[in-house]
């Protein structure tokens, strides 16, 4: 009868544990990434995204470049090399953007206009 009160005072602990590395975490976080980004704001985030739409952009009409050979030739390999890069910027870039919206999310970096008015989001 012993075990299960053991059971559940090790899952309170474990949960208190990771309550604090958790605290710990953003705290550490909110740190170093506001000294590289001290505050966000919509205009900033959404010509990230923009950016990110550019490049998407790009990548697709270089593939769609390579599907319209009308000969049936394989591409060549500077098209192929073309490709590959634009895929890479893209992805690093989706994946970027991606990683800046968890921050978001998780409260790692600060965002104005949260909790204010739209007069005010506008300043």
């Amino acid at each position: 009868m012993k075990e299960p009160l053991d059971d559940y005072h090790k899952l309170i602990e474990q949960k208190r544990f990771l309550g604090e590395v958790e605290q710990g975490i953003r705290f550490a976080n909110r740190e170093i990434i506001h000294k590289r980004i001290p505050s966000l704001n919509k205009d900033a985030f959404l010509s990230f995204a923009v950016a990110v739409g550019r490049l998407r952009a790009r990548y697709l009409e270089a593939a769609f470049r390579l599907s319209v050979n009308e000969h049936g030739d394989p591409p060549d390999p500077a098209e192929i090399d073309e490709l590959r890069r634009r895929r890479e910027m893209y992805e690093e870039a989706r994946d970027a953007f991606e990683s800046l919206r968890d921050a978001i999310e998780k409260g790692y970096v600060d965002v104005q206009g949260l909790g204010e008015g739209e007069e005010s989001s506008d300043q």
